[in-house]
């Protein structure tokens, strides 16, 4: 009796078999070599929303202490941006190529996030510090709204290496004039000091330890052809009122305008949002003025997400908010603290119409 032959589809499933194994292994160990292959960028995405006017666990976020304060019904949200990667820890080629094909997710150069040879623990612990100063900063703005009087001294907190200040100014020195003009603010310090041609002479007149002296110093370019001396001024604040902000692990200086638009909120009858839900972003320096910060499109992804209605963007954002405003959110532009104080007002009373909206800003790619 004759074996029977084996029929010609059985060895072509074989064959198809073969090659959908392989295959398989192919993209397997494609994978894992895209999981152990390390990039160095780093990935930002919409991170969580905070209510400066709500509570981390029993604690209110912005706490007036010693003096009446007030509940608002509505919400001022500061923003987040998630971020993936960083020094000690690059993100992986599968991790980018997952970040690609995300909508809301930004692929950016690690270098653009994070300084040069840094190390994690340092990154934390500058975020930290800037997010303190932001806070110190913040209160300052909220309570000089309301009629309080601030009290303000501007201190030399670094010195550059080599630059005209380097070995007569010291730290700590309180800087209270220049060309024997007095200064209150930060920027009256740094306008009256880079209103001269680099070369020029500059005279400060400082407060170390308990006397008073004159220093003359011959100014720098520091870049673009601006006039300095080499040095960081740190502003030291005399509340007269306690504010207390409790942020949780989140750092940075971004959160500066939402945090004084809270704190005054908090010092003022009435509710200051109307019952709305405003988000925002943006630094604050001591003059009132609000900076620009990164990550504002995944921002806005992350109010809307959140509920909020309104969002406060810094002037200085504007190029990047044109043509990626979440639909349902209404980006609102300041440029200081008052105006983000009159913004928020507005919106409150449903007036928000004719608010300056970013879109004569030109786009950036």
């Amino acid at each position: 009796m004759r074996a029977a032959r084996p029929k010609p589809y059985a060895r072509r499933d074989d064959r198809i078999a073969t090659w959908v194994l392989g295959v398989s292994l192919l993209l397997i160990a494609a994978f894992f070599a895209l999981t152990m292959w390390h990039v160095p960028y780093v990935v930002e995405r919409p991170g969580p929303i905070v209510d400066t006017l709500g509570k981390a666990g029993s604690q209110q976020i912005v706490e007036v202490k010693g003096e009446k304060s007030y509940t608002d019904d509505g919400h001022l949200y500061f923003t987040t941006v998630s971020v993936l990667g960083g020094p000690e820890r690059h993100i992986s080629a599968w991790e980018w190529l997952q970040a690609k094909v995300d909508g809301d997710a930004v692929i950016v150069p690690e270098e653009q996030v994070f300084p040069k040879g840094a190390t994690d623990a340092e990154v934390k612990e500058a975020n930290v510090a800037a997010m303190e100063g932001s806070q110190q900063t913040a209160v300052a703005a909220g309570l000089r709204s309301v009629g309080q009087k601030v009290g303000q001294r501007n201190l030399v907190a670094s010195i550059v290496d080599q630059s005209p200040a380097d070995g007569k100014v010291e730290l700590k020195d309180e800087i209270r004039a220049v060309d024997g003009k007095s200064v209150n603010r930060v920027i009256d310090i740094v306008t009256a000091i880079s209103d001269r041609s680099p070369g020029d002479p500059v005279k400060l007149t400082v407060k170390r330890g308990n006397a008073e002296r004159t220093l003359t110093l011959t100014t720098a370019d520091i870049g673009g052809g601006r006039a300095g001396i080499g040095i960081g001024i740190e502003p030291v604040f005399d509340f007269p009122v306690e504010v207390r902000i409790h942020a949780g692990e989140v750092g940075g200086p971004s959160a500066g305008m939402m945090f004084g638009l809270a704190t005054r909120d908090r010092l003022t009858p009435g509710s200051l949002t109307g019952g709305r839900s405003v988000a925002g972003t943006g630094t604050i320096d001591d003059s009132g003025w609000v900076g620009p910060i990164g990550g504002i499109r995944q921002k806005m992804v992350g109010a809307r997400e959140g509920g909020a209605e309104y969002f406060l963007a810094p002037k200085g954002n504007c190029d990047e908010v044109v043509g990626h405003v979440p639909k349902g959110l209404t980006v609102v532009e300041v440029t200081d603290f008052d105006t983000a104080v009159r913004s928020v007002e507005r919106i409150a009373k449903g007036d928000a119409a004719g608010l300056p909206d970013c879109s004569t800003a030109a786009p950036k790619g």
